[in-house]
């Protein structure tokens, strides 16, 4: 059993109702998740200790917010080289930002992604029937990145 952290911003809940539904996908595969709000974690040690990552963001004027900006420069000084990973978040209309993370994650933090790539929700589908199955189908796909 792996341990894996879903880490996140929010700023209307949706988000963060994506976290938690990641997190049950983790936990159906098999794995445990820890889901933490970006704000709570001050440096690179509170990452430590963890096989997998996965980082959310809601884009916010076609853009990651500051919070998560902050949060990827500590999670930098963590060396996630090689660590299993995905990226997430809702949109109202653009949905850039889990694309941003993703690539962060691959390009810069040399991690071992998703072969899904990242997962944008619309708002208004996070907490429909079809957005809580994309989310936990998410985190069940990167806890299967460990058999």
């Amino acid at each position: 059993m792996k341990k894996i952290m879903v880490a996140y911003v929010s700023r209307t809940g949706n988000t963060e109702k994506m976290a938690e539904f990641i997190a049950e996908g983790v936990r159906i595969s098999g794995n445990t998740a820890d889901v933490k709000k970006v704000a709570d974690i001050r440096d690179e040690k509170a990452l430590a200790g963890f096989d997998g990552y996965i980082f959310g963001c809601p884009t916010y004027h076609k853009d990651i917010t500051a919070g998560m900006k902050t949060f990827l420069f500590v999670a930098e000084k963590a060396n996630l080289v090689g660590k299993m990973g995905g990226a997430f978040g809702s949109s109202t209309h653009s949905g850039e930002s889990s694309q941003m993370v993703y690539d962060t994650m691959q390009h810069v933090f040399k991690m071992d992604m998703v072969s899904l790539g990242a997962l944008n929700l619309k708002e208004q589908a996070v907490q429909s029937p079809e957005g809580q199955r994309a989310c936990q189908d998410y985190g069940k796909a990167v806890g299967k990145m460990f058999k």
